[in-house]
């Protein structure tokens, strides 16, 4: 295929990431007004998750059982399984897991990127990096100081900001390949 017919395939395209932005953005507005909602929604969606991927370990492990992993790879399976069915029967236990589970995440790798900033100081740019790690602990410590009632609004706060912000992407590449 020639670079002009995949000129004229990208052209064509444009029209469907329009729809993923209008999709992505509605949700990130509807996230918005009800960060409860959205909490409630993706803690739900992580527990599907864990519970699918549980049962696919579980499965695969028996696919190797003589294997010297079988074991932990059978663990791993229940592990993920239980998580999963804890999240989708206790939603809002669930949602204060995850919410502290972000905090520390955002707390570890918030350190990470300041020390990892500081070993780039002669670099164009370590500013940014070290924006982004001192923006990180300010986010965590938020949460902490907030705990447990940010639980029913930060990880729906979260998901409506990535939405919008892939809301926003995908328009403008929509917009760009519909200018091809």
């Amino acid at each position: 295929m020639t670079a002009t017919a995949h000129t004229q395939k990208l052209r064509k395209s444009w029209i469907w990431m329009a729809v993923l932005a209008v999709v992505s953005l509605v949700g990130g507005v509807l996230a918005l007004l009800d960060p409860f909602a959205a909490t409630l929604a993706a803690t739900l969606l992580a527990g599907w998750f864990f519970m699918l991927l549980g049962g696919l370990q579980i499965i695969q492990s028996f696919q190797v059982q003589g294997w010297g992993g079988f074991l932990w790879a059978l663990l791993f399976g229940v592990l993920s399984l239980v998580v999963g069915v804890s999240l989708v029967f206790n939603p809002l236990a669930g949602m204060v897991s995850l919410t502290l589970l972000v905090a520390v995440l955002l707390l570890v790798t918030g350190a990470i990127k300041i020390f990892y900033a500081m070993s780039l100081r002669p670099v164009t740019g370590w500013g940014w990096v070290l924006v982004s790690g001192i923006l990180s602990i300010v986010l965590a410590v938020f949460i902490f100081t907030n705990f447990p009632y940010a639980a029913g609004t930060v990880l729906g706060i979260f998901l409506a900001v990535e939405l919008i912000s892939n809301g926003a992407l995908f328009l403008f590449v929509a917009l760009g390949l519909r200018q091809l």
